[in-house]
């Protein structure tokens, strides 16, 4: 049975805003966090290098925000794959306070893209068999 990757991050001084909660674009700053460590850490591409040619774009993003959440609280981030494409991969994603409480969950599209030597033009390219293979260890 496949699991999700997962990661916990503590809600820091810099997430929140004036009210004390996390400030929701650092939600999203989040969610780029856990999408880079799975790359870097399960499928072994990580963005240092892989930014050199390529790139994985966030084309689409559906969030729901469920709960608040606080300064020093600690959130369990986890993301899985619901559908791989032939150049794209469509994660879900939850994050859930130390509670059990969900706080945040949504949805994720990720393009492969190659980057031109110029760096003015992105094409989608599609995933090698490696990597397919290493993705589909976290389709649920």
């Amino acid at each position: 049975m496949n699991k999700p990757f997962i990661k916990q991050e503590k809600i820091r001084f810099k997430h929140i805003d004036y009210a004390g909660i996390v400030f929701y674009p650092r939600f999203l700053e989040m969610l780029n966090d856990i999408v880079e460590d799975w790359f870097e850490e399960a499928l072994e591409r990580p963005f240092s290098k892989m930014h050199d040619t390529n790139g994985i774009p966030t084309v689409d993003l559906k969030v729901q925000f469920k709960n608040a959440a606080r300064l020093g609280e600690v959130l369990t981030k986890s993301l899985w794959v619901k559908e791989l494409k032939s150049s794209a991969v469509i994660c879900g994603f939850q994050f859930v306070n130390e509670n059990q409480q969900m706080v945040l969950e949504g949805e994720v599209t990720l393009v492969n893209v190659t980057i031109a030597e110029d760096r003015n033009s992105i094409k989608s390219e599609p995933f090698n068999e490696e990597i397919k293979n290493k993705i589909m260890n976290y389709k649920l």
